[in-house]
């Protein structure tokens, strides 16, 4: 039962984790405008993702853009842009792989060590995807804190900042390793262990009735 437990768990945090990263790749907040700074330069605010760049008037209006070009792109957005795909792809499967391996499911092969195994397998799917998502995330803060802090004739209130869907891809990425590694826990050896513990007791009963 602890064991089926901890499947569980593992599976649903990295559930949650897939379900965050793909909120993280699809939100425009990868990057915002910075509010540091003595005065206000702009009453428009402009955020930035992967896919768009959106711009909100003060007084509550939002207007979005779609990336008109991909070759146009800086590098590190197109580089997380794979990465992110790749995440989500490595999830996906992840998800679809561990239903098949977990205990309390009645999917695929009856054999506990089989599905233990393949429940392995999904935990190492979701470790990659958290991976994917991590280094995704923190290649573009990398950018975006390179770009706040160099020498520049912009003012400091008019750059850009760390937006919300990156810790939003922060956290998926953690939930992701952690569901994954518990996931990876499902260690078939103690099945193993049991049949070599119950096999010897055979012989020993036949010797008592003779």
């Amino acid at each position: 039962m602890a064991g089926g437990a901890r499947e569980l768990a593992g599976y649903l945090a990295a559930l949650a984790g897939w379900v965050a990263a793909l909120a993280a790749a699809v939100l425009p907040q990868w990057r915002q405008s910075s509010y540091a700074g003595d005065a206000i330069i702009t009453a428009v605010g402009l955020h930035e993702g992967l896919w768009m760049s959106c711009a909100a008037q003060s007084t509550g209006q939002v207007q979005c853009r779609l990336h008109d070009s991909l070759l146009s792109l800086e590098v590190h957005i197109q580089t997380s842009r794979a990465l992110m795909v790749i995440s989500l792809l490595l999830g996906f499967f992840g998800i679809i792989v561990s239903v098949v391996g977990m205990k309390c499911t009645k999917v695929g092969e009856e054999d506990p060590v089989t599905k233990s195994r393949i429940a392995v397998a999904g935990g190492v799917l979701f470790v990659l995807s958290g991976l994917c998502t991590l280094a995704a995330v923190s290649l573009y803060a990398t950018q975006v804190t390179y770009e706040f802090f160099r020498e520049s004739t912009i003012p400091i209130n008019a750059r850009y900042e760390f937006g919300s869907a990156l810790f939003v891809g922060w956290g998926a990425a953690s939930l992701s390793m952690l569901g994954g590694s518990l996931l990876c826990c499902s260690c078939p050896a103690k099945e193993h262990r049991g049949q070599q513990y119950h096999r010897p007791s055979q012989p020993s009963t036949a010797r008592e009735y003779v």
